[in-house]
């Protein structure tokens, strides 16, 4: 496989990073992963905004757009990969010993691997460890995943696929890399972003059909017991997009996939077929 680091294409088994990076020594760096349908990234201007307002949150800078666009099709290019998840990583750059910052550039790796599709339907698990929703990272989509790693494995010894998360408040937040949907009485609702959720891709496209297509939708502050009482329910994410999740802490959900998110997950591949960056 070949991957981009610091403006030239190298072997990933050969290619370096120093150990002294900041995103290696204190998990100081942001990062946007974007599905490739057909060999063209999808939502591509919303995937950069995002990470930009991630790297402003942390003082990171970031490549000119048509760099990093550059960047994308020489590692799709280079891999012959037409189906594929692709990553867009900045880190601090190599730095003291320490949280603070040194005066080095950012590094920047754009890395891709085949596409993996999901099961069709996903068992999720509530974990006990809170979101921070006035963290000073709350809604940056950042690399500091640790807080995923163990929530994820409390959820698969659990017998889950996902973990979902509460907020300090006991509101529903979201799972790990991904936005959480709920659908009640025929109405899809999912948490605002004062709830200290990642604004999702799919998650805003999503709501934007709904909007389109008369499906009532709505942000709302929600108890995060309200997956388990929902009619149905799912995650989105760019490369879930709609997944229906079946259990709740190993209680089922009336349907999976239910009629909301059937429609709802049409809707969204229809978008994908007919605008490549919507």
């Amino acid at each position: 496989m070949l991957v981009w680091i610091d403006g030239r294409l190298d072997d990933a088994s050969t290619a370096r990073v120093s150990p002294f990076d900041h995103g290696i020594l204190v998990g100081d760096g942001v990062f946007e992963t974007l599905r490739v349908y057909g060999g063209v990234p999808f939502a591509w201007s919303r995937h950069l905004a995002r990470l930009e307002a991630s790297a402003r949150g942390l003082g990171l800078a970031v490549p000119p757009p048509d760099a990093l666009r550059t960047a994308a099709e020489a590692v799709l290019r280079g891999n012959e990969l037409e189906e594929a998840r692709l990553r867009i990583t900045i880190t601090g750059g190599p730095a003291p010993l320490g949280s603070e910052r040194g005066d080095s550039p950012p590094t920047v790796i754009v890395a891709a691997t085949p596409f993996r599709a999901w099961a069709p339907t996903v068992d999720t698990a509530v974990v006990p460890w809170p979101r921070n929703e006035r963290g000073a990272v709350a809604g940056l989509k950042t690399i500091s995943y640790a807080e995923n790693v163990v929530a994820l494995a409390h959820a698969r010894d659990h017998g889950a696929g996902e973990a979902i998360f509460a907020n300090t408040r006991g509101e529903l937040c979201e799972a790990t890399g991904s936005n959480v949907f709920v659908v009640s009485g025929g109405v899809v609702r999912t948490p605002p972003l004062s709830s200290g959720c990642l604004p999702g891709v799919t998650r805003a496209l999503l709501l934007e059909l709904c909007a389109e297509e008369g499906v009532p939708a709505e942000e709302a502050v929600l108890p995060v017991a309200a997956v388990a009482e929902a009619d149905e329910a799912f995650l989105t994410s760019t490369t879930r997009e709609v997944h229906p999740i079946t259990t709740v802490d190993g209680a089922a959900l009336p349907a999976a996939p239910g009629p909301v998110s059937t429609r709802l997950a049409g809707l969204f591949a229809d978008l994908v077929a007919r605008d490549t960056d919507p």
